[in-house]
């Protein structure tokens, strides 16, 4: 009797088919319903407690790509079994093609994701550059999911060697007519990675200075010091001498001055120590050297060099400010006059 009905046939398959295909469906979800439960559970708990974070990843791709992709395999298997419809049977294997270049797409966006954030957590804080790598992971999307459409539609049946052929040449025209927006657009890729500059810094370009407000893919905008706003094609400034002063330790300076040939020889000698000593009390300064330098046209001639610890311009001139307001203050004191250009003129009066 059950042999009997076991062997009952519907659309093309015996009972003990479709209880073959239940039995495999039952264990099958119920081996990942205890892996997804019990030991990625586990794992998960695991990795938790580990200070890399790749396992982390490996335990989320499981959790979120594997196990889905799991089910629809156990599915798969145990609708095998069964004699179909070869319409059905086709949907089934376009199903399932589709699904696994989902599961590949999402893996392949996953780890770019990671390797970006892993990037991305090794620099500092940065909100610019998180922006940027936000922007080249939509560009990375874009051409995983094209790769993957062609591979589906490939599979598919479709000739799609003729449409690649087709998009090659087409590619080819593009790129020749598009040359500066690539070029600008490789240039950003080795502003982004390579770090020349940053939002925020203060750079100098040729003649032109100012703080970096925006890297886009084809121009970076500068906001000069007068205030108008710089726009430079990326590859312009790759290729161009930069001067990055946000990332300098200390600032190099270097002045002259000038007093009066009726200044007297002990004033003179004890000028040097007097701006020495000015410098050195002054917070935030190295003093280096202070030399009678040359004898001008006019005046005696000092050269002076010191270092501002900072790369701060407005810094840079309150203590230059400083420092002027302290020597012009000793000088007085003193009594020590700073030179002009004056001319002597000699008449000599002939006898009539």
């Amino acid at each position: 009797m059950i042999q009997q009905l076991t062997n009952l046939m519907f659309w093309g398959n015996s009972v003990l088919d479709y209880l073959i295909f239940a039995s495999i469906l039952f264990i099958g979800f119920l081996v990942v319903k205890i892996i997804k439960h019990v030991i990625l559970r586990r794992l998960k708990k695991w990795a938790e407690k580990t200070a890399t974070t790749f396992d982390d990843f490996i335990v989320g791709v499981i959790q979120k790509i594997g196990v889905p992709l799991a089910y629809f395999g156990v599915f798969y298997l145990g609708i095998d079994i069964l004699t179909l419809d070869p319409l059905f049977k086709k949907i089934i294997n376009i199903a399932a093609i589709g699904i696994l270049t989902l599961a590949a797409v999402r893996f392949g966006i996953a780890l770019i994701s990671y390797g970006l954030e892993v990037y991305l957590s090794k620099r500092e804080k940065n909100a610019a550059l998180k922006s940027s790598l936000d922007g080249i992971l939509v560009v990375v999307k874009v051409v995983i999911w094209g790769l993957a459409i062609v591979f589906f539609l490939d599979n598919l049946g479709f000739k799609i060697s003729a449409v690649i052929a087709g998009l090659g040449i087409g590619g080819v025209a593009i790129a020749l007519a598009a040359q500066a927006v690539l070029g600008d657009l490789f240039s950003y890729f080795a502003i982004l990675f390579d770090r020349p500059f940053e939002i925020g810094d203060f750079i100098i370009t040729g003649d032109h200075l100012g703080t970096v407000e925006h890297v886009g893919i084809k121009t970076t905008r500068i906001r000069s010091l007068s205030g108008e706003q710089l726009i430079f094609s990326n590859t312009d400034l790759t290729n161009s001498r930069v001067r990055n002063y946000k990332r300098m330790d200390k600032r190099r300076v270097i002045f002259k001055l000038g007093v009066t040939y009726q200044t007297t020889s002990k004033q003179v000698k004890a000028i040097p120590k007097i701006i020495e000593n000015i410098i050195k009390n002054v917070q935030d300064t190295v003093f280096d050297r202070a030399h009678f330098f040359s004898y001008g046209d006019f005046a005696l001639i000092f050269e002076i060099v010191y270092y501002v610890l900072g790369s701060d311009y407005n810094k840079y001139m309150d203590i230059q400010q400083e420092i002027n307001f302290a020597i012009k203050e000793r000088f007085e004191a003193e009594h020590i006059e700073f030179a002009y250009p004056t001319q002597t003129l000699y008449v000599t009066k002939t006898p009539a």
